[in-house]
């Protein structure tokens, strides 16, 4: 029997995190005893560039290495990023989880998308928060919040163990508040 996977695809710029929330998100799911991937897809490799990165979770082993093309749920940091193209391959079943300040409305019209839309102020928490414009802890909160696939005690301690040997106690209890806001603060509809 082939096995199940539920993905997601992250589409971001170089330098707002897609690629450690991504990381944090497969290593807390790994914690639980699924299995799961983490990679991602830079075009030019410079700060500002659009990127991707991916996630892959299953029960069972993964035996597919290649990009997400039709994921359960896309995940747009930069929302300058919204076009028809950011939704390809992600069903009127699917999630698509946005960090901006616009209506679910204005994300209709620029992405054509139909389905079940989660928005967060991921950015404008990230620099409440920690004073930094990368949202990735808040919107690793709104995956933990809106997919189920990690608890935000498995997000809090994943966010720890990432950054407690890198930032001073202050900044680490902040990252920690971005990453409960980003779990209380998302909204849904559709």
């Amino acid at each position: 029997m082939p096995a199940k996977y539920y993905e997601i695809r992250w589409h971001s710029r170089a330098g707002q995190g897609a690629k450690s929330a991504s990381q944090l998100l497969a290593e807390a799911v790994l914690d639980s005893g699924k299995y799961a991937q983490a990679f991602p897809e830079y075009g030019a490799e410079r700060s500002g560039a659009p990127m991707r990165a991916f996630n892959r979770i299953s029960d069972q082993r993964i035996t597919v290495h290649s990009s997400v093309e039709n994921p359960n749920v896309v995940v747009v940091i930069d929302d300058t990023l919204l076009s028809p193209g950011i939704v390809e391959g992600l069903g009127e079943k699917g999630v698509l989880i946005v960090n901006t300040t616009h209506p679910v409305d204005y994300i209709r019209k620029k992405t054509g998308f139909n389905g079940k839309i989660c928005t967060v102020r991921a950015t404008d928490i990230a620099l409440e928060e920690i004073k930094r414009g990368i949202p990735n802890t808040v919107m690793l909160g709104t995956i933990a919040k809106v997919t189920g696939l990690i608890t935000l005690e498995a997000a809090e301690q994943k966010v720890r163990g990432m950054f407690e040997k890198k930032l001073s106690a202050e900044m680490l209890q902040a990252n920690i508040r971005a990453l409960k806001r980003g779990y209380e603060e998302v909204s849904c509809s559709g």
